[in-house]
């Protein structure tokens, strides 16, 4: 091992002397893997915000054949009738305005929640960072504000905040695990009502979020919650939270499918690129390979010095690229919004050290062939071949 490691000056040294060649391989590698991790980050996202867990125990009421929440549109009074089904703990109100329907990464969201239900609305590992429920309590008009709203739209406790024709106070910044409530302005359910009645009554709400006495129960409460209202003028389909941010966000669950085959793309360009620059550095370096044969470097040393060459190329683009794309993402806390739910780019330092490492072994197999075939040639096929 230790005679391989004195390779790894030997290796620089060669490639510093293809300046050109080097740098624009490493380019190409650095950006096919910031591609690749861009992509693993919005799956990692897509996951994140679609599939469930054990102790998930929210249920979200609906308006039946509805999809955008302008026309979702359901009787208050139902949060009544909801409660009084067995395995019910709660049943929240919620009103939902969007700043844009479609699919976009700048997409402001209003929950309107009752004054007593913003505690029972917020995941249980909200906190705040600033202000508190006592605050918005305080103002008709006060807004809590997601940690990764507030950071990508510069908003501080104290701003005025405008959006879809809404005007808010900002009292509080909050930081969750879930990122419906990170990406979300929470304000008074009346207030949004006649916001969005410009001055007129409510009486309507967009949704109702149900909290479940036992999380193994939730599709036949589902069941029942629809029933309920199955011959009433607003019938509702109830579905858990998650199927039902996957089946709003269907659109960007379906480009995260299709950028995964982007994704698998990125891979075959750095293999592809990594051979390239090891084939044509190998037809360049042929007298220098019969020179270091005639002063006792043995084939298989030669052959390894290849596979070196190919796991520094592999590395330093691998590292540009994948913690490129993960600093970009990790302070641009990007999320796309459709239909009132959020789906975040979101990554960790062990998305960039896989793709660095996958970058890495893409280098190391590139360079299998050209070392097998170089470490078989003789000291006379060198020459012959200058």
């Amino acid at each position: 091992m230790r005679r391989l490691l004195r390779l790894v000056p030997v290796v620089f040294r060669t490639l510093r002397r293809s300046p050109i060649r080097s740098g624009l391989t490493i380019t190409g590698i650095a950006m096919a893997m910031y591609l690749f991790t861009g992509v693993e980050s919005m799956r990692n996202g897509v996951r994140d915000a679609t599939e469930a867990g054990a102790g998930d125990s929210v249920l979200v009421v609906y308006r039946e054949n509805r999809y955008c929440p302008f026309t979702s549109r359901l009787p208050e009074w139902y949060a009544d009738r909801i409660e009084r089904i067995e395995g019910v703990q709660a049943a929240v109100p919620m009103q939902i305005l969007v700043s844009n329907c479609r699919a976009s990464l700048d997409v402001v969201t209003f929950r309107g929640v009752p004054e007593n239900s913003l505690d029972s609305s917020l995941s249980p590992d909200a906190t705040f960072l600033e202000g508190s429920v006592a605050d918005w309590n305080l103002r008709g008009d006060a807004a809590v504000i997601g940690e990764a709203l507030a950071s990508r739209r510069g908003i501080r406790v104290g701003d005025r905040f405008d959006a879809a024709g809404v005007t808010v106070f900002v009292s509080g910044i909050v930081d969750s695990g879930e990122m419906q409530d990170r990406n979300s302005a929470w304000v008074h359910l009346p207030f949004l009502q006649e916001s969005i009645q410009r001055g007129g009554t409510g009486g309507f709400v967009t949704q109702f979020n149900v909290v479940v006495d036992d999380p193994s129960n939730m599709e036949q409460i589902a069941m029942k919650i629809d029933e309920a209202f199955e011959h009433d003028e607003r019938p509702t389909a109830t579905r858990p939270e998650k199927a039902f941010i996957g089946r709003a966000a269907r659109d960007i669950v379906d480009i995260a499918d299709f950028a995964g085959i982007l994704g698998w793309g990125a891979l075959a360009a750095v293999f592809a690129l990594i051979a390239n620059a090891i084939m044509l550095a190998m037809r360049d370096r042929i007298r220098d390979h019969a020179i270091m044969q005639t002063l006792g470097w043995t084939s298989p040393l030669i052959g390894w010095m290849v596979l070196v060459e190919g796991a520094m190329l592999g590395l330093a683009g691998g590292v540009l690229g994948a913690f490129g794309a993960w600093l970009t993402i990790q302070y641009g806390r990007f999320a796309m919004t459709m239909e009132g739910t959020s789906i975040e780019i979101s990554t960790s330092v062990w998305t960039a050290i896989i793709g660095t490492g996958l970058a890495l072994a893409l280098g190391l197999l590139a360079g299998v062939a050209p070392a097998v075939r170089l470490s078989r040639r003789s000291i006379a096929s060198s020459f012959g071949a200058i």
